[in-house]
């Protein structure tokens, strides 16, 4: 009997791959995003000036007006330089919430799936309370128990979006783990941690990974959402939400100190949305051609 999981082979990677390229929305996607990546990793270099820096004789200045090539705020800062700093917090937070979620909700699902039973039932009815609740008001609950701060913005995000992903690998474990080669496995005598970890949770990380795209762009949007309320990110860090929040009583006057974070906003998401849309078409074993 042959004991090695299909979907762990490099080959199954290396197609999804090849039909992830012929896939214009996802390759759109992740244009964004490397663009997003490049500025973030290179902002030091990019930046044309310090994005905390104040200059009140040049406040409010639009658009290619002079050494500012999207303007400054009411405070006179440059928009390139916090936009470019706001999308690497951005990123940070994204990255930092989805890794929080991930690795409570790996954990609590498969050990859900895998032995099932009352403890399966134990976990499930936790899971299912939180997510009773709607997601951005249990993020808000969360970060007022905690306190407003960025790092708290972030743990609640990485919570709140924590059942949808012990929910889907649960789900995945629970299919996986009746299959020939984990019953070889077993009975050669390999432990449980082995099976959950080595054998099973390989192949069913597939729509764990499809959700982690997208609740990467899902946190971001949390994220400004939360700066906006004051439960964020606090002044005067460059944060595109709290920007947008700054400065909204100048929407009239100077529209592009509130419409430029909200097109990064827009973009950021609109790049995870397309790809894990993208992945999703390729790994989900449904809609596989």
């Amino acid at each position: 009997m042959d004991t090695k999981p299909i979907p762990a082979d490099p080959g199954f990677w290396a197609d999804s791959w090849h039909q992830l390229k012929r896939n214009r929305a996802a390759m759109a996607g992740l244009l964004i995003i490397a663009c997003f990546a490049l500025l973030a990793i290179f902002a030091p270099l990019l930046a044309p000036h310090n994005p905390l820096e104040q200059v009140i004789a040049a406040r409010m200045s639009p658009p290619l007006s002079s050494g500012h090539l999207l303007g400054t705020d009411d405070l006179g800062r440059d928009m390139l330089s916090r936009l470019i700093y706001g999308g690497r917090l951005s990123l940070i937070i994204g990255i930092i919430s989805v890794s929080i979620s991930l690795i409570l909700g790996i954990s609590l699902g498969i050990v859900a799936g895998y032995f099932g039973g009352w403890l399966d039932k134990v976990i499930m009815r936790v899971i299912d309370i939180m997510l009773a609740f709607p997601y951005i008001l249990l993020t808000i609950v969360i970060v007022a128990i905690l306190g407003p701060s960025l790092m708290n913005a972030m743990v609640a995000i990485g919570i709140s979006q924590m059942p949808r992903y012990a929910r889907v690998l649960r789900a995945s474990v629970m299919a996986e783990r009746e299959q020939d080669y984990v019953m070889a496995e077993r009975a050669l005598g390999t432990s449980n941690f082995e099976l959950m970890f080595r054998t099973i949770l390989p192949n069913a990380l597939a729509p764990t990974i499809v959700q982690a795209t997208l609740g990467v762009g899902e946190a971001i949007l949390s994220s400004a959402g939360l700066s906006f309320l004051g439960l964020g990110a606090q002044p005067p860090t460059p944060e595109w939400g709290l920007m947008i929040a700054s400065s909204k009583q100048f929407i009239t006057s100077a529209w592009w100190i509130v419409t430029l974070p909200g097109i990064a906003i827009l973009l950021a998401v609109l790049g995870f949305n397309l790809l894990g849309d993208g992945l999703r078409d390729i790994l989900d074993p449904r809609l596989r051609d």
